[in-house]
């Protein structure tokens, strides 16, 4: 009887930048013969995927570090936390192994070190890599996919980590980027991809935007040049964090045109010219409300999504006002919004005149209904109107599915009532009339 395969836990914790590099490690995992389980009980040893941005992301990781080793015992850690082993060390002196992202080949060091792969003499000669065509494991529904253009980032906002823990931007070639975006199309049926890096806009900066071939024509590494490619395969490709850079300009016609999605996942993060400056985030906030129109009116299909912090070091009353002008002005579509909170190692951390957290919780609570006023107003306004959904889900009678507007999990959705009747399954793509709407979600039928 042939000997049972290693059996691998995985924890995949953080932001979708992350979730690409488990899909990444567990592909491998996979193509060296290791079994993938859920349960703690049935695996050999169990991988932990950390996030350390924040510090409510520190105590989840630390705490699913805790959980590991309580339930198996046998735990390598890596991810952003990774960068932090001193404090894995401190809670847990026993993990088999600690690295930080990206950093692929340490974890299947530390996993065959644990876990030695079972010998098979027929290959074991042949190097086990992925495949060339392979698409690899997904950890998105088969429909979708993340994107990964770049690593790293070469700003220094005063709030964030990331370049500490994951170097400065390290652009991948546009050839290889758009070769994995054909195999995800063609060969593992994706219908929507979605672009993420730590700052989209700045993509090819750092090799000089150098000039590949794919399908026999000349790409620039060049945001631009890359959405060009992207659109030749004929589905939704969707943009994350993309900083307002001038050169954005240049994709809106593609939106206009059809060909990427009227759609911007931009983090402005704060509207006081003297805040963004504290952040050490552009802080030319008339040239974005001049930016934005200007894209309206080229795509006024155009959904503009956003992130910002509230209660940051300084921030006066007045500078919030600001900021509560600013949303009701441009009227952005979907927002997101955050009470400042340290993170450890940040500079910002140094700044005088700290917000009291009675008053950053109440500025939130005031910005947020703001928004959910305008949100309320923009969804309404679709009432009547037929919107080309994606079906992420059938449940019960209804699909549940996206517009173009909405990305998965940090948008909302549209509650199609007559889903099933109408045969919808997940990935498929429908005319839906909207007959409803609310702060977040539309609803309608097919």
């Amino acid at each position: 009887m042939p000997a049972a395969n290693p059996k691998v836990g995985f924890v995949s914790l953080g932001c979708p930048k992350a979730l690409v590099d488990s899909e990444r490690i567990l592909t491998q995992l996979r193509v060296e013969g290791y079994d993938l389980v859920q349960d703690y009980d049935d695996a050999d040893v169990v991988v932990v995927n950390t996030c350390g941005f924040i510090d409510s992301a520190v105590a989840e990781s630390l705490d699913a570090i805790g959980e590991a080793m309580a339930e198996n015992g046998k735990v390598i850690v890596t991810g952003c936390l990774g960068k932090r082993s001193e404090l894995i060390r401190g809670q847990y002196p026993d993990v088999l192994s600690i690295s930080g992202p990206q950093d692929y080949d340490s974890v299947m060091s530390a996993v065959h070190t644990a876990l030695p792969p079972r010998h098979d003499p027929f290959v074991d000669l042949v190097p086990r890599r992925a495949r060339e065509d392979d698409v690899g494991i997904k950890l998105t529904p088969r429909h979708y996919a993340y994107l990964k253009i770049s690593e790293g980032c070469n700003h220094r906002c005063s709030f964030c980590i990331i370049p500490s823990m994951r170097g400065d931007l390290v652009s991948r070639p546009v050839d290889d980027v758009l070769r994995e975006a054909e195999k995800l199309v063609e060969r593992g049926g994706v219908r929507e991809l979605l672009v993420i890096s730590q700052d989209t806009s700045a993509y090819g900066v750092d090799v000089k935007y150098a000039e590949r071939e794919w399908r026999g024509r000349a790409y620039q590494t060049r945001m631009k040049a890359l959405c060009e490619g992207l659109a030749e395969l004929g589905v939704w490709t969707r943009l994350h964090y993309v900083y307002p850079y001038p050169h954005v300009d240049d994709i809106i016609p593609l939106m206009a045109e059809g060909k990427l999605l009227p759609y911007l996942d931009i983090p402005f993060q704060h509207a006081s010219p003297r805040v963004l400056k504290l952040m050490k985030r552009p802080g030319a906030v008339d040239k974005v409300r001049e930016r934005i129109a200007r894209w309206r009116g080229i795509c006024p299909e155009l959904t503009i999504r956003s992130t910002f912090i509230v209660g940051f070091p300084g921030e006066t009353e007045a500078e919030f006002e600001e900021l509560l002008d600013f949303l009701q002005e441009v009227r952005l579509d979907r927002v997101g919004a955050f009470a400042y909170s340290p993170v450890d190692g940040a500079s910002a951390n140094r700044l005088p005149d700290p917000v009291p957290e009675a008053v950053k919780q109440e500025r939130l609570a005031r910005f947020m209904d703001v928004q959910a006023a305008i949100s309320e107003e923009k969804l309404g306004a679709k009432v009547g109107s037929v919107q080309r959904c994606i079906v992420d889900l059938v449940d019960g009678d209804l699909a549940i599915a996206r517009s173009m507007a909405d990305a998965p999990e940090i948008d909302g959705v549209v509650q199609v009532q007559n889903g099933r009747e109408a045969g919808l399954k997940p990935g498929d793509f429908a005319s839906v009339t909207i007959m409803g709407s609310d702060e977040h979600d539309l609803f309608g039928e097919v």
